[in-house]
Order: C-alpha cells, then sequence, then structure tokens
C-alpha cells in the first residue's frame, strides 16, 4: 500500500472535493485550480471523512449522490450536517445536486451548507464559489477578528 504525502505551507489554500460524476469533477477541479487552491479528491466517504479530519480546509465541494444512490446514503454528507460548527467553520461547503436551484438559500440552509449549485450551471463555477467563499467570510469576519484579539 503506498501513501501519497502532500505538505500544506501557511500560504497554501486547500480545497477537498467528494464528487462521484466525472464531469463535474474535473470542471470544479479546474475551477479550484485556476483560482490557487490546492485540490485533494477523494473516492469514498471514508477517504473523504478522513481528509476533512486531517486538514482544515478552506473550500469543500460535495455532491449530493457523492458515493450513493440517494442522498440519504452520502455518509460524507450526513457527517457534515451533524458535525458542530466549530469543527467545520474553517470550509465553506457547496453542494452540487440536480435538484438544487443555484444559491438557493433556503436549500443550502436545509442542507447544513453554505451553498447549493445545480450542474446545469457549471460553466459558472468560478465566479459561484468566488461568491460563497465572499460572503462565508463576509458572514464570519467579526467572529474571526474577535478570536484572533482573544487567541
Amino acid at each position: 500500500m503506498s501513501m501519497d504525502f502532500e505538505f500544506l505551507t501557511a500560504n497554501d489554500k486547500p480545497a477537498l472535493l467528494g464528487l462521484s460524476t466525472p464531469e463535474i469533477q474535473e470542471t470544479a477541479k479546474t475551477a479550484l485550480d485556476q483560482l490557487g487552491y490546492k485540490v485533494h479528491t477523494a473516492v469514498n466517504h471514508g477517504e473523504f471523512l478522513h481528509k476533512f479530519s486531517q486538514v482544515a480546509y478552506q473550500v469543500v465541494v460535495i455532491e449530493e449522490l457523492f458515493s450513493a444512490t440517494t442522498p440519504e446514503e452520502n455518509e460524507s454528507l450526513l457527517a457534515l450536517q451533524r458535525m458542530s460548527m466549530n469543527m467545520r467553520r474553517h470550509a465553506t461547503v457547496i453542494l452540487f445536486g440536480f435538484n438544487m436551484a443555484t444559491f438557493n438559500p433556503m436549500q443550502a440552509y436545509q442542507q447544513c451548507v453554505h451553498a447549493v449549485v445545480n450542474p446545469s450551471e457549471m460553466f459558472l463555477l468560478i465566479q459561484l464559489i468566488q461568491k460563497a467563499v465572499a460572503d462565508n467570510d463576509m458572514f464570519l469576519h467579526t467572529f474571526r477578528e474577535v478570536q484572533r484579539r482573544v487567541c
């Protein structure tokens, strides 16, 4: 069993992909690469959860049917949804789903993610990632500022 080691520096922007559809995975990887993220991909739930627990990912892109045939079988998404906020606050979570309306705040809230994206709007992915990250940063700015002062 070979292990690939990748070192992250303080300046790296890590991103994690949990996508089963090859077209979505390739488009998301390309978009994140262009935005300067260091992209890691997971092929199953065990790998996704292991990687997420090891690295403070800035962006997480997950598919509604990642390694599953129904949303209820998506162990990675369920684990993220049940995770306490202090364990996932560092990440902007973007969920892909064919039954989602892109950037619908109620669907995002219902799924416990920052943004939802319909794969039909993949051509806008760079802008959608930038907006989701900017919205999350703006929302958490005061919290992070206070946390920096206290620590």
